[in-house]
């Protein structure tokens, strides 16, 4: 299950410019007490250090490390530094609590739900990723409920300061970590918005995907991709060979996949999955119309552009190396079959996540993880938002509500990728969405409560802050 898409965000404030916007738009300089400043409430929390504050108007903006222990089950055990970042506003105000399932960004940036209630931020880096590394690092420790013990601890240092009501949101793997959270520790949020959150509750169980290719977007389309993916194994050997050029210049090797052949068939495979992962179908006349009178070049950008032949180097897998573990112990990972290419052309299939990470790491699978969750869902969700993209091949396996969901809902962005968000509903679920965020965040101004149809976001657009495109990775990891 190869596929990234990192939406991550930072933020700041300027206290300068009080005077900048409407009600609760300026950053506060003190605390509930009126005398102390916020970076001081921060810094006044056991464990918690300030690496840097960045100014953004309307915002105070801090990057932070926080000590936490490597085993919540033995706190004792030893400690690592994770890192999180705040974006202050007031703490009138509700908060909103981001992780990407990777990385953490260090640029201002300021999630949907974070605009929606015109919020404070509060983003977290997942454990394992640097520098929130354990050293040494002890793999058996990156787990969901880990990674939700990290998140429920951060609320509950910083509950006593931004008091107000709290909303987990996140994409991709960082609506699965939101998800798995609120599982874990369901009396902490308010509520939960996951976007384009992948549920493969049934490994081995894949169907759903080939389904999916089957019929995404217009034949037309699907033709083009098929084509230029099947000529890119039928000419093979040269490609090949320009791709040892390619990695010979850029400093790539292939120790933890195992060979050049094996990185190179990987990045093919993952074309079409790319494709619909992240463009849309009026992108489709970017895509070579007759695969087998283009010329190798026009190949190799094709998919050098949309799939990355850095991705299965070395020095690709390495920062993802967390992801893949995960991906090979818990979450599951996609199996996908290729009619529309001959056998003889495919060596290796979609290649399990235990060729992406190195050979000295122990991974066991544990099927039960995601069982264990899609169940809860079906039966516990209360005030949660899925928020799906109806081209995205990671909605394909979309977490589902049964009879016990309280207040909870799936929406489905049509013609979306995996950027989909509550702006790219269908007006009606748009309002709905929007209207149950402001409710669930204590802000749902009375002309929402009297008529939904009414919500808007109570922050104005900011198009640095509110940047929502997918940040591209070079392979395919949710």
């Amino acid at each position: 299950m190869r596929k990234a898409l990192r939406w991550l965000l930072a933020l700041t404030v300027l206290i300068s410019t009080l005077g900048t916007a409407g009600a609760a738009t300026a950053a506060d300089a003190t605390g509930t007490d009126g005398t102390t400043d916020i970076k001081e409430r921060l810094l006044s929390i056991p464990g918690m250090s300030l690496v840097e504050e960045k100014p953004y108007t309307g915002y105070r903006f801090f990057v932070l490390n926080y000590t936490q222990p490597v085993d919540h089950r033995r706190p004792s055990k030893g400690t690592f530094q994770q890192r999180i970042t705040v974006l202050h506003k007031d703490v009138s105000r509700p908060t909103v609590f981001f992780t990407s399932g990777y990385n953490v960004s260090t640029t201002p940036r300021r999630s949907e739900p974070t605009q929606i209630v015109d919020g404070n931020q509060v983003s977290l880096e997942y454990r394992f990723f640097t520098p929130s590394r354990p050293q040494p690092a002890d793999w058996s420790k990156l787990d969901i409920w880990q990674a939700a013990s990290d998140q429920h601890r951060v609320f509950t240092a910083l509950k006593g300061i931004y008091g107000k009501k709290w909303i987990s949101t996140g994409g991709s793997k960082g609506g699965m970590t939101a998800t798995y959270y609120e599982r874990f520790y369901p009396r902490d949020m308010d509520g939960v918005v996951a976007y384009v959150a992948p549920n493969d509750v049934v490994n081995k169980e894949d169907s759903a995907y080939d389904r999916f290719f089957a019929r995404v977007g217009t034949k037309e389309c699907r033709d083009r991709l098929n084509g230029v993916q099947r000529e890119a194994l039928v000419r093979r050997e040269p490609l090949e060979k320009k791709y040892a050029a390619y990695a010979q210049d850029n400093g790539l090797t292939f120790t933890t996949i195992g060979s050049l052949d094996k990185a190179y068939e990987a990045t093919v495979l993952d074309y079409v999955w790319g494709f619909w992962q992240y463009s849309l179908l009026s992108d489709c006349d970017q895509i070579p119309a007759d695969a087998k009178n283009a010329t190798d070049d026009e190949i190799w950008d094709s998919v050098d552009t949309i799939a990355g032949f850095s991705a299965y180097a070395d020095q690709g897998l390495e920062q993802y190396t967390p992801y893949y573990y995960q991906a090979g112990t818990q979450l599951g990972a996609p199996t996908i079959g290729f009619p529309h290419i001959e056998k003889q052309y495919i060596r290796y299939g979609y290649q399990p996540p235990r060729n992406f990470v190195p050979r000295d790491i122990p991974m066991r699978f544990q099927p039960q993880a995601m069982r264990d969750v899609d169940s809860w869902v079906r039966h516990n969700a209360r005030k949660m938002l899925f928020v799906n993209g109806q081209n995205d091949p990671w909605s394909a396996e979309p977490f589902r509500l049964g009879k016990g969901a309280k207040d909870s809902y799936v929406f489905t962005a049509p013609g979306m990728n995996h950027g989909a968000s509550v702006a790219s509903l269908v007006p009606e679920q748009k309002a709905l969405a929007t209207a149950r965020i402001l409710d669930w965040a204590g802000v749902a101004p009375s002309a929402v409560q009297a008529d939904p149809q009414t919500a808007k976001p109570l922050a104005k657009f900011d198009a640095k802050l509110d940047k929502r495109d997918v940040q591209r990775e070079m392979t395919l990891r949710p």
